[in-house]
């Protein structure tokens, strides 16, 4: 049976979200929302990154749902500072698990998009929530002071919006559970690294780590 690849358009709560579900090849163990950058910045769910992470995550038994948040492309509403933002992966999510209420999941995102998959997971109980390329730049981070969920941090080696020292600084007081795994690369996006970040990816999902 060839595997499922959707199309959708969710429900969200400033309208209609595009989004699109794919399944893995073999029987999902979990599934997993992947949120993408900024959108006033060319960021969608097609971005090179995402759909790094998304096949990564596919490629180790899960279930992904990549979606464009409010108006991005075909999805319905206004960019809303990433406020709205967090509520629009939140009905991704609902759906997501409503569609597989028996598996677990989790949540990831990549530059804007692990800073929505950070806020909307460290207030749920996912697997694990793993934020690509995380955009130090931004100084509002107390929602991931008194985070106790298990987080995943992956980062380019010259990330120019998540620089080294300034990673680090914000990463070491964090409570654990907690992972940090570095990605030799040129730039935030990960030029000429996508294998090497695939690769990270596969060896931080939830079945890989099981196994």
């Amino acid at each position: 049976m060839a595997r499922l690849i959707e199309t959708l358009m969710i429900p969200g709560p400033a309208g209609r979200l595009e989004a699109l579900l794919e399944e893995p090849d073999t029987p999902p163990v979990i599934v997993s929302l992947v949120c993408h950058p900024h959108p006033q910045h060319g960021g969608t769910m097609h971005n090179k990154v995402v759909y790094r992470l998304a096949r990564g995550l596919r490629r180790e038994g899960s279930v992904v749902l990549r979606f464009n948040y409010r108006g991005v492309n075909l999805s319905e509403g206004q960019y809303d500072k990433g406020v709205g933002e967090v509520e629009d992966a939140r009905a991704c999510l609902a759906l997501l698990r409503e569609r597989y209420p028996a598996l677990p999941f989790q949540v990831a995102g990549f530059s804007f998009g692990s800073r929505i998959a950070l806020k909307l997971g460290c207030a749920m109980q996912p697997q694990q929530i793993i934020a690509v390329g995380f955009p130090t730049v931004y100084s509002d981070r107390a929602f991931l002071e008194s985070c106790t969920q298990p987080r995943v941090f992956i980062q380019s080696t010259n990330d120019e919006f998540g620089p080294g020292p300034d990673l680090l600084a914000m990463y070491e007081p964090l409570p654990e559970p907690k992972s940090l795994h570095w990605v030799p690369s040129k730039d935030h996006f990960f030029v000429d690294a996508l294998d090497d970040f695939e690769r990270v990816v596969q060896s931080v999902a939830i079945p890989a780590l099981a196994g």
